[in-house]
């Protein structure tokens, strides 16, 4: 495979082996942070209803968690 020479100042330099993973080339991780896709390249993606399901179920699990972190310092409270 034919390669490239670029040039990088330092501190984009150490961004990017910030995110480099064991045994994996720098070519490697180009490629793994530039296929991520923006939340503006996803817009638009889930229709309306889709879209409403999603933030109901969101909703749920906030609930949820809400809920059991309030049951948990309550059992905290009245274990002191």
């Amino acid at each position: 495979m034919a390669t490239k020479t670029i040039s990088l100042d330092e501190e984009a330099y150490e961004r990017l082996k910030a995110h480099k993973r064991e045994g994996e080339s720098f070519s490697e991780v180009v490629k793994r942070i530039v296929g991520e896709r923006s939340w503006t390249e996803v817009a638009g993606i889930l229709s309306d209803e889709e879209a409403e399901q999603l933030e109901g179920i969101i909703e749920e699990g906030r609930e949820r968690s809400h809920d059991c972190r309030e049951r948990l310092d309550s059992e905290l409270r009245s274990d002191e």
